[in-house]
């Protein structure tokens, strides 16, 4: 099962990012972790929060993240969750 993790200190920015992705997420069958340790932020390499992370993969750090793109990202998870063979 493919995770997420939202990184974000609990500010309003990074709460309406867990919620965009929460939302989006809601019919993949992914799940979505909230890391708020200072320390856990920085060594996921998030220099600037909210931050996005897709099997341990940042792919998103500093503001809201665009639905497109967050779109994106989900279709390229869930696509990789087939099993085509």
């Amino acid at each position: 099962m493919k995770t997420l993790k939202v990184f974000g200190p609990g500010c309003k920015r990074s709460e309406t990012t867990e919620a965009m992705v929460k939302d989006a997420t809601a019919t993949l069958g992914v799940d979505v972790e909230k890391v708020t340790d200072p320390k856990s932020i920085a060594m996921a390499g998030v220099m600037s929060t909210p931050g996005i992370s897709v099997d341990g993969k940042l792919v998103h750090a500093g503001g809201l993240p665009d639905p497109d793109r967050l779109e994106g990202w989900l279709a390229s998870l869930a696509l990789s969750e087939l099993d085509l063979f």
